[in-house]
């Protein structure tokens, strides 16, 4: 231990003395991002869709897809995408329980409904193994969420898909930019979904983004929620109805099926434009300050990085809502409120957890959002589906196994030594803390 080994907790001194300055400033706005936004502004363009059309056709080339659609929120993207994959009244997806409510709650809107499994205990995200026995002849769609900027498991739960003939959306929201062996998330699933709001890793201001390479989603997310571009030209300037490929659609040409208006504005589009553009460089020094966080701490008990392997091909892209996992019995069970109750006298503020388990809450469970007389969950299903406390145990078990780290926006080595120092304090302390 370092001179600095008595707990802060306990008198001593505090890790964490450096001033941070702009080391967790975020979105990085500069004169450019202003310029773009005050062009739109002053043109009085905000409510248009060409600046929202230049920055889809560079989110797809980024990512090396064919279909990109700019939405008002990742929320729309996800409602949009649920449709455009064919859940309706009393289909079924499955996603992860640990999650932001985004992830599934659109399903209702459908008249649809959530079957939740269970996550990995290393990864915090979905379980293939904890898939294949939830699908049904209800099932359309699988909703990998890619937590904390963790890639899911990618290939069983692609292969699980095809073979039952359903559709895999990914939500890319917390994992910007990161790669699943090599492969950049969002281009592996039929479709995905990111948000793109000012707290993500990739910011505009307010927004989501759909892709897809599969040109019936594309039309269908357009028709679901896009005033004035229902009829899918809008890479060539076309008005033919010959240029919709989907025949469902066909009869129906030029109009809005879903009757919802989830354009993107302008000014976000604006931002986003200049935020992709330098968003490579950003991110990768995100990740080189991020991984030095981490390899300060390997070794130390009960502290275990929420990250891939490094020889895996997989990073954690922007590393949006950065979390570790806390092994308790290697710690002598020192309780994770003691731990970051210490981390946090250190000047390092964290706390237990992470996303509240959906499957026990009672807005999955009892609330009746549309007045069908019954609980919202089950109103269109032929059974109860409802999942219980103790049906998840990997997921019900995380406020006890992980904790919110810095997120670092910038490599600076010697302050993020001083955050380290803290979590490793705590840990070498444990009997310490076990005795107060």
């Amino acid at each position: 231990m370092s001179d600095a080994a008595q707990l802060a907790i306990n008198g001593g001194p505090k890790a964490v003395t450096f001033d941070t300055g702009d080391l967790f400033d975020w979105p990085i706005i500069t004169e450019e991002d202003e310029a773009a936004v005050l062009e739109v502004l002053r043109r009085g363009a905000m409510s248009g869709r060409d600046v929202t059309m230049q920055l889809e056709r560079e989110f797809a080339d980024w990512h090396g897809m064919t279909y990109a659609l700019g939405l008002s929120s990742g929320t729309a993207a996800l409602q949009s995408a649920m449709w455009a994959c064919g859940v309706r009244v009393g289909d079924e997806i499955i996603a992860p329980s640990l999650t932001y409510w985004a992830s599934a709650l659109p399903v209702f809107s459908l008249q649809g409904t959530v079957v939740f499994a269970d996550v990995h205990p290393d990864t915090l995200t979905i379980d293939p193994g904890d898939i294949e026995h939830r699908i049904t002849d209800r099932t359309k769609a699988i909703v990998p969420v890619h937590l904390g900027g963790h890639p899911c498991d990618m290939d069983p739960i692609m292969e699980i898909a095809r073979r039952h003939g359903v559709k895999v959306i990914e939500d890319v929201s917390h994992a910007h930019g990161a790669l699943y062996k090599g492969r950049v998330l969002g281009s592996i699933g039929d479709v995905s979904c990111f948000s793109v709001m000012s707290g993500k890793a990739l910011a505009t201001g307010e927004g989501g983004m759909l892709m897809t390479n599969d040109r019936s989603i594309w039309e269908r997310a357009i028709v679901w929620g896009h005033y004035e571009r229902t009829r899918a030209t809008i890479w060539t300037g076309e008005l033919e109805e010959e240029f919709v490929t989907d025949p469902d659609l066909k009869p129906y040409v030029g109009l809005p099926w879903g009757g919802y208006k989830y354009r993107m504005h302008q000014l976000s589009s604006a931002c986003g434009r200049v935020q992709l553009k330098h968003y490579r460089s950003r991110m990768e020094e995100i990740q080189k300050a991020m991984n030095y966080f981490w390899d300060q701490l390997e070794g130390v008990p009960g502290l275990k990085a929420h990250r891939p392997a490094k020889d895996s091909g997989s990073t954690m892209g922007g590393w949006y809502a950065a979390h570790g996992l806390y092994v308790a019995e290697e710690l002598g069970g020192l309780d994770i409120r003691v731990f970051c109750k210490a981390v946090t006298a250190e000047g390092c503020s964290t706390s237990p957890g992470c996303n509240a388990p959906l499957h026990v809450h009672p807005l999955l469970n009892d609330a009746d959002i549309y007045g069908h007389g019954k609980p919202t969950r089950i109103a269109n299903s032929d059974r109860d589906l409802r999942q219980p406390a103790g049906s998840l145990p990997v997921t019900e078990s995380m406020p006890r196994r992980c904790y919110g780290i810095p997120w670092f926006k910038h490599y600076r080595p010697e302050i993020i030594e001083q955050y380290a120092l803290a979590y490793r304090k705590a840990a070498e302390n444990a009997d310490k803390l076990m005795e107060a």
